[in-house]
């Protein structure tokens, strides 16, 4: 599977400045794309291609006058824009179609040059390299340090160079990593994730909700008091909101950090895991949205998922609808809905039970469900037969007759799938 592997680099500030250039040019040859793919709808004209885009806002733009300065960067970078820019257009197409799962998409939108959030990508093409004194050459910048907190497993097949609001760079290297199966557990879990406690398990261990922006939320408002004291444009405001930029960029560090932890430590115990498919979308626009927000709910379900792909376990999302708080995990009965501020209620079959833990029960009892009906091992595995009683052998299907006169879907799938001039942007 594809891997990501982020590391923060030091360049210097000749370096800073020509990433700078680099981000400057993307973001133009970005804005020129979507602004012709616009005008092109807006006068009646059929949708600009990928190729003839291209050619449009990098080959013929290099020679003019007010875009000759693109000539100085990598031209694969500026294809890379281009790629984002088609790729935005792709998953709106998709979306309209109702070929995209989730949330609808719009349409691309302009990047602002006013954006503290930039970043560009090297491919293979560009010849970017990891020298041996480990630094990270790259086309039209040099040779840029890189703070390695651990080694790649192997080549990068590309390199993207981020820099973030708070000024700092980093590297993210893609590589095509082997996946890496751990020993088989007996152990499996259901979590249910909430706000007083981050996560309860189906045994009844709670892990608190470390809440990183409430315990800075003293400081941040302090800093953003002092922000909106400062005169805006000026030098002491740059500096203001740099700083307010690095504290919440420590509470996103510390937030990331505790939930990688803890998602590894979950995966490695268990063989399977069972969440709650939440609605975080609709949960942040309610009253609770800071605390939902810093809790990091949709972070932590993600990072649970592609490390149970790596390391070969089970992951499954129980649906949203399951009434896993008002059910009895003991009789299997179904109450009426239980307010927030009771924690704890009783059946009445006699048993009392902690919310919490009896909806984790519940999820994980829902979760060997729904494993079993997709096809989970229930039955005892077969056993090879004895060589005499396997006596006989089943014949060979004949091979199937290849249908003749029925033309290639392939083509026209394709003619499908791309937009065409009555597909508006």
């Amino acid at each position: 599977m594809h891997l990501r592997y982020k590391y923060r680099i030091s360049p210097t500030v000749g370096q800073q400045r020509a990433m700078t250039r680099i981000f400057g040019c993307a973001r133009v040859v970005f804005n020129d794309g979507l602004r012709a793919r616009q005008e092109a709808f807006e006068a009646g004209r059929p949708y600009i291609s990928d190729t003839a885009l291209s050619k449009l806002v990098i080959t013929e733009a290099k020679k003019r006058s007010d875009r000759e300065w693109l000539k100085e960067v990598p031209a694969a970078v500026l294809q890379q824009a281009l790629a984002d820019l088609n790729s935005a257009y792709n998953n709106y197409f998709r979306s309209l179609r109702g070929e995209r799962r989730g949330p609808k998409m719009g349409l691309p939108r302009f990047r602002s040059r006013k954006d503290r959030r930039q970043s560009i990508r090297f491919t293979r093409n560009t010849r970017f390299k990891i020298l041996q004194n480990g630094k990270l050459r790259l086309p039209k910048v040099g040779e840029v340090k890189v703070r390695w907190s651990r080694g790649l497993p192997e080549s990068p097949s590309s390199v993207t160079v981020t820099r973030d609001a708070s000024g700092r760079f980093f590297a993210t290297f893609v590589v095509e990593s082997p996946d890496d199966p751990l020993a088989a557990s007996r152990k499996d879990v259901g979590i249910d994730l909430g706000l007083s406690h981050f996560a309860v398990m189906s045994d009844g261990e709670k892990v608190d909700a470390p809440q990183f922006l409430r315990r800075a939320d003293r400081k941040i408002r302090s800093l953003q008091r002092a922000l909106s004291r400062k005169q805006r444009g000026s030098k002491r405001h740059t500096k203001a909101r740099l700083t307010l930029a690095r504290a919440h960029a420590k509470v996103t560090d510390a937030r990331r950090d505790w939930l990688h932890k803890l998602s590894t430590t979950l995966i490695r115990d268990n063989q399977a895991v069972y969440v709650e498919d939440l609605a975080v979308a609709g949960l942040a626009r309610t009253h609770l949205a800071a605390s939902v927000r810093d809790a990091g709910w949709s972070q932590f379900i993600g990072m649970l998922e592609y490390k149970a792909v790596r390391h070969h376990r089970t992951f499954r999302r129980v649906d949203r609808w399951f009434p896993s708080t008002r059910m009895c995990s003991d009789c299997g009965r179904v109450g009426e809905k239980i307010p927030l501020h009771v924690r704890e209620w009783s059946c009445p079959c006699g048993s009392v039970h902690d919310r919490d833990v009896n909806a984790a029960k519940n999820i994980r009892a829902a979760g060997r469900a729904d494993l079993n009906d997709r096809g989970a091992q229930v039955r005892p595995a077969p056993v090879p037969a004895p060589r005499g009683e396997a006596g006989t052998r089943r014949k060979p299907a004949p091979p199937r007759a290849r249908q003749a006169g029925i033309a290639s879907q392939s083509a026209r799938g394709r003619q499908l799938m791309m937009p065409s001039g009555g597909n508006r942007a």
